[in-house]
């Protein structure tokens, strides 16, 4: 596929991000970058025809089946993108720090690396995969979001098999290549694009909302109501 939208966003004399790459035979990667750029994401990304399938997710994977996450679709990236982390400096396109926050291997549903039926599941809207990562493990599915505003809105959800949890999976910080995390590359690069937030006013305005909730939960002596779980045994179905 075309990276010409890709190389049309950056400069290459200006950034270190690569500018190609060839795909290996075999298995297909993915690939997950925690990116604090003027906001804290997710770069979600699937080898497709030679290039990265790219989704920007917000508030990261998640391993309960309940969550759905939003996942923006952007533009292809390279190959071997699959291996970038560091800085991006500023004045350019996506600037901030980047990790490798999971890696891995993935196939179809059925445990074939079809590549045919992913990118008819892609023009239909519905992809469902199996992710083989350090972090990330089991069933997943891309959903597009029809009728929406955006028509690059799709939803990043965990099918409810053995790999599912209510386990926060984004507190693991580290990347899975260097151990970095976005709090060390900030400190190294002297800026503020950490692991809480990719700005100074979202920072601030976090650090405020902190403190009122604890000025209510102080004043109030009351627990926080926990949210209902769902029903022990019951077993959702696959997401094809």
């Amino acid at each position: 596929m075309s990276l010409i939208r890709y190389k049309q966003k950056r400069r290459f004399d200006a950034t270190p991000e690569p500018t190609g790459g060839r795909a290996n035979k075999g298995k297909l990667i993915f690939v997950v970058q925690k990116h604090s750029a003027s906001h804290l994401h997710y770069d979600f990304r699937l080898e497709m025809e030679g290039v990265l399938k790219s989704w920007a997710v917000p508030k990261g994977p998640s391993l309960n089946p309940d969550d759905k996450r939003l996942a923006m679709m952007v533009e292809d990236h390279p190959y071997d993108y699959k291996d970038f982390e560091g800085n991006i400096p500023e004045g350019n396109y996506g600037a901030g720090n980047v990790i490798v926050w999971d890696t891995g291997t993935y196939t179809t549903y059925d445990g074939d690396s079809d590549e045919k039926s992913l990118l008819a599941g892609l023009k239909k809207g519905h992809i469902t995969f199996i992710l083989h990562g350090k972090k990330l493990k089991g069933e997943f599915a891309l959903i597009k979001i029809r009728g929406g505003r955006q028509e690059n809105a799709w939803l990043l959800v965990k099918a409810d098999d053995k790999f599912a949890s209510k386990e926060d999976i984004t507190v693991k910080t580290k990347s899975v290549l260097s151990d970095a995390t976005l709090d060390k590359l900030a400190a190294k690069y002297g800026n503020e694009k950490g692991d809480i937030r990719g700005d100074k006013t979202q920072k601030k305005t976090t650090t405020r909302k902190t403190a009122t909730k604890k000025a209510t939960a102080k004043e109030s002596d009351m627990p926080a109501p926990r949210s209902s779980s769902r029903t022990t045994g019951s077993k959702k179905k696959p997401l094809r």
